[in-house]
C-alpha cells in the first residue's frame, strides 16, 4: 500500500505551493478526497497554484485524477496552475489522464429554466416523430403484408383471425353493451333533467339519437377496445419479443408481419364496427328505458321522437368512422408490442403507452373526422 499519503499547502510571496507526499493510489482513496478538500479550503482562491510531486512514491489512475482534478479546478477559478516535480516514470500515465476531454459534462451545466424548457419541447417533438415515422412504417409494411396476401389467399391465416376475432369481438360483446347502456342512461337521465327546466323534454331524444349514433357509440367503444384489446395486443406481442419468438419467426423464413399482426388487424377491423352498432343500439335502448322510468315519455313517442330526429346519415357517420378507429389501434398497439425491450419494465411501460396513445390518436381521429363531415354537410 506504501507511505500514507499527505498534501500540505506553502504560501509563497505570489503563489501556493501545494507538495504531494506519499502514496497516492486507489487504496488511500477515503483519505485522499477527504485530504484534497481540506487542504484546498485553506489555499486562497485567487492565487496560482503550482503542485508539487517530488514526494510521491506511488501514483495510479486514480492518484493521477485527483492531481488533474486540482490543475483543472485551479485553471477555472484563477487561470493558472502548475505542475513541477512529477517522477518520469509517471509521466506516461498523467500525459494520458491530460489529455482526457477538457470541456464540462453539459448535463452538469446550471439549469436554465427556459431553456430547460425549450429543451424539452424539442425533445418532445423529435420523440413524437420518431413515433409517428415508426407508426407510418407499421402502416406501410401491413399495406404490402395485405398485397402479399391477395398474390396468394393460401397464406392468409384465417384460422388465427377468426381466433382473434372471437377474442375482440364475441367476448367484448357483455362488457360493451353494459357501458354503452350505461352511457346511453345517463345521456338521457340529464337531458331531461336540465331540458325539462325549459319545457324542452321531446329534444331529450333528439340528443340522445345523435350523439350516440354519431359520436358516442363509436367512441366510447373504441376507447374500451384500446384499453381492452389494443392493451392485450401489445402485451402478447411483446412477450413474444422478450422470448424471442419474432426472430424465431424470421428464422424460420416467416413474416411476423403475415403471422401475428395482420390477422389480429383484421380482426380489430372487423370487430369494432359490430360492436359499434351492438353499443349504439344499447345506448339508445338505455336511453328510452330512463325516458320511460324518469321522463315520463312512454316507448311509443320515443321510438316515434326517433324516428323524426334520426336519419340514415347519423347512421353512416358513425359506422364509418369505426375501421379507421380499428386501424388506428391496432397499428400502435402491435408496433408499441414490437418496440418492447428484454425487461418486464419496458413491458409493462410499453403497453401503458399503447393504450394513452391509441385513446389519445383516436380523439384526435374523431375530432378530424368531425370537421371533414361538416365540410362535406353530413
Amino acid at each position: 500500500m506504501g507511505s500514507p499519503p499527505s498534501l500540505a499547502a506553502r504560501l509563497g510571496t505570489d503563489q501556493t505551493v501545494l507538495t504531494a507526499e506519499g502514496s497516492w493510489t486507489i487504496d488511500h482513496a477515503h483519505a485522499l478526497d477527504g485530504l484534497i478538500e481540506q487542504t484546498l479550503r485553506l489555499a486562497p482562491q485567487e492565487r496560482p497554484v503550482v503542485v508539487a510531486l517530488d514526494g510521491v512514491t506511488n501514483l495510479d489512475t486514480y492518484g493521477a485524477w485527483l492531481i488533474e482534478r486540482v490543475i483543472r479546478t485551479r485553471e477555472t477559478s484563477v487561470g493558472r496552475a502548475r505542475l513541477q516535480g512529477l517522477p518520469d516514470r509517471y509521466r506516461s500515465l498523467y500525459d494520458e489522464i491530460r489529455s482526457t476531454e477538457h470541456a464540462p459534462d453539459p448535463s452538469a451545466a446550471p439549469a436554465t429554466p427556459v431553456l430547460d424548457h425549450i429543451r424539452n419541447l424539442g425533445r418532445g417533438t423529435i420523440a413524437f416523430g420518431h413515433e409517428l415515422a415508426a407508426y407510418a412504417s407499421m402502416l406501410g409494411a401491413l399495406v404490402l403484408a395485405i398485397g402479399r396476401v391477395i398474390a396468394n389467399p393460401r397464406s392468409f391465416r384465417g384460422t388465427s383471425t377468426l381466433h382473434h376475432l372471437d377474442r375482440v369481438g364475441w367476448q367484448a360483446v357483455p362488457i360493451m353493451v353494459l357501458i354503452t347502456f350505461l352511457i346511453g342512461c345517463i345521456i338521457a337521465q340529464q337531458g331531461f333533467f336540465h331540458f325539462r327546466k325549459f319545457g324542452a323534454d321531446a329534444y331529450v331524444v333528439d340528443m340522445v339519437g345523435i350523439l350516440v349514433l354519431r359520436e358516442i357509440g363509436v367512441l366510447i367503444v373504441a376507447i374500451m377496445i384500446a384499453g381492452r384489446s389494443g392493451s392485450a395486443y401489445t402485451a402478447e406481442l411483446g412477450s413474444m419479443k422478450m422470448r424471442e419468438e419474432v426472430d424465431a419467426l424470421r428464422t424460420m423464413g416467416r413474416d411476423p408481419m403475415e403471422v401475428l399482426i395482420l390477422p389480429r388487424i383484421v380482426a380489430l377491423v372487423i370487430a369494432l364496427p359490430i360492436l359499434t352498432f351492438l353499443g349504439s343500439m344499447a345506448a339508445l335502448y338505455g336511453g328510452g328505458v330512463v325516458a320511460w322510468l324518469y321522463g315520463g315519455m312512454s316507448p311509443e313517442i320515443y321510438l316515434q321522437r326517433l324516428r323524426e330526429a334520426l336519419s340514415v346519415t347519423h347512421f353512416e357517420v358513425g359506422m364509418l368512422k369505426a375501421p379507421f378507429m380499428a386501424l388506428v389501434i391496432g397499428i400502435v398497439a402491435c408496433t408499441r408490442g414490437l418496440a418492447v425491450k428484454g425487461s418486464a419494465e419496458s413491458l409493462g411501460a410499453e403497453t401503458t403507452a399503447s393504450v394513452v396513445k391509441s385513446i389519445f390518436l383516436v380523439i384526435v381521429l374523431d375530432g378530424l373526422f368531425a370537421i371533414f363531415f361538416a365540410s362535406v354537410d353530413m
